[in-house]
């Protein structure tokens, strides 16, 4: 039996643990604030030192926010800032980032096969049914996205940093900045509005919004959203760690 160490990566604290192949956790999750300034070998040390109070695993699954291709960083958006998520980009942390290969440095780190994937593709492979056009939304410090045909993983797209309306992008618009100064009614109103602005873009079979705003989104907004979304628990991002090994993203897009 492989046990696969499963870390998420998010732009506020990340969050690990061991699981089974049947997905069950071996250890209660830890979390650990996300630190700031993230220099890439901060962000390796930080996982190695977090995964070190977990039990043995033999293989690891990373997910973090921003663009990857076959597990190089192309640009991730709040691991380039000085202090955190809306906060000052530092221009050094940009053109360390972009090129950062984290599947080697990682994998070498651990001793271990490794995957590094966006955090919101380790979220969809931890709730997907495999059947149709499934879209991930997962809502947090900003907003990720992650789409699947049939089980299979599509090439990511970084949705979040697309305009949307008065110069913000959805990362921005219905990010936990905007949630904090609107208060969870409006702020669910503009989920609701996001989601019909992208069904006839998508035309997905099934909606799935997860990370850990998504439970605060009102009863009320959720059932106007149609039968076709669905929230589902911010603990996919963990159980996803393992499915990821078995759906079709092995390739790293």
């Amino acid at each position: 039996m492989a046990f696969t160490l499963t870390i998420d990566c998010g732009g506020g604290g990340i969050k690990a643990s061991v699981l089974d192949e049947a997905g069950t956790m071996r250890a209660q999750p830890l979390r650990v604030p996300t630190p700031y300034p993230l220099h890439p070998d901060l962000f390796v040390k930080t996982l190695v030192e977090l995964s070190a109070r977990l039990p043995q695993a033999d293989r690891v699954t990373v997910g973090m926010p921003g663009m990857l291709r076959h597990g190089v960083v192309v640009a991730t958006p709040h691991y380039v800032t000085r202090s955190g998520p809306r906060t000052k980009v530092d221009p050094e942390l940009v053109e360390v980032w972009h090129g950062f290969d984290a599947r080697t440095a990682l994998a070498e780190a651990f001793g271990l096969p490794t995957l590094v994937l966006n955090d919101a593709e380790v979220h969809g492979a931890g709730v997907v049914a495999g059947t149709g056009c499934e879209l991930m939304i997962t809502l947090g410090t900003g907003l990720g996205c992650s789409l699947f045909d049939g089980g299979k993983l599509a090439p990511h797209m970084e949705m979040s940093q697309a305009p949307v309306r008065w110069g913000m992008s959805y990362d921005t618009y219905i990010g936990e900045h905007e949630r904090r100064r609107l208060g969870d009614a409006l702020w669910s109103r503009r989920v609701r509005n996001v989601v019909e602005g992208l069904r006839p873009v998508y035309l997905w079979d099934r909606l799935y919004l997860g990370g850990g705003n998504s439970r605060l989104i009102t009863a009320a907004q959720l059932a106007r959203m149609g039968d076709d979304v669905v929230v589902v628990p911010n603990t996919a991002g963990i159980l996803g760690g393992v499915r990821a090994w078995t759906l079709g993203v092995n390739g790293q897009r």
